[in-house]
């Protein structure tokens, strides 16, 4: 197997210095995407769509277990024995939800398989997201074109729900941490550096910060 030149450690510095001017202007250019994606319109969702959950079948507000905010990741799902390998990195991969709680967000997984064969495999993996079955198969459909997976964002007014965001394919695979999911949302990660339209909720960065058993949210 090759490797990486070695050098004297000056000259990896230099080369280092180098490429982090690359990654600033990366992280810069990733702050406007995520502005211009909290500008984004939104269009109401008026399909009527049921959930088969652990604990019982919810509607698409119900999704949201009280919080305003909702992101959805559309799990593809092939059978009890022939689950998809590239969902199940991703949501192997998948931090604490409790600081996406506290941004009034919530994570779940929707899959077309039943839930008597999702619970089984969820506790297996030692998975603890919210996962539902949709019932009908039609949320899926209409929401992960192709039938593949997909993620979608959506804001609760009421029972008012509207789509504010949808990405697949490689459009998943950076995900993973609190921030990633909360760059995606239309208030993003509520702070008061960010680039936020008039009127956004935000609050000073840091002062909201907990140890994941310390936030006041479910």
């Amino acid at each position: 197997m090759n490797r990486p030149p070695t050098v004297p450690e000056q000259e990896w510095w230099a080369a280092r210095d180098a490429l982090l001017v690359k990654e600033k202007a990366l992280t810069r250019e990733l702050d406007a995407l995520a502005a211009e994606r909290r500008r984004l319109p939104m269009v109401r969702v008026g399909k009527e769509y049921r959930f088969a959950g652990e604990g019982g079948t919810v509607d698409l507000p119900g999704l949201f277990g009280g919080y305003g905010q909702l992101i959805v990741y559309t799990f593809m799902w092939h059978g009890a024995h022939e689950y998809c390998p590239g969902c199940a990195l991703f949501t192997d991969n998948v931090g604490h939800p409790a600081m996406m709680n506290a941004r009034d967000t919530r994570l779940v997984l929707v899959s077309d398989g039943p839930q008597a064969e999702i619970a089984p495999f969820k506790r297996r993996m030692g998975w603890t997201l919210p996962w539902y079955s949709a019932l009908d198969g039609g949320f899926n459909q209409d929401m992960a074109p192709g039938g593949g997976f997909a993620l979608n964002v959506f804001l609760r007014d009421g029972d008012d729900v509207y789509r504010t965001y949808f990405t697949t394919e490689r459009g998943v695979e950076r995900l993973g941490s609190g921030w990633t999911f909360l760059d995606l949302t239309p208030y993003g990660r509520r702070e008061t550096w960010e680039d936020s339209p008039d009127g956004w909720p935000q609050s000073e960065p840091y002062a909201w910060w907990r140890l994941h058993d310390e936030y006041d949210v479910s």
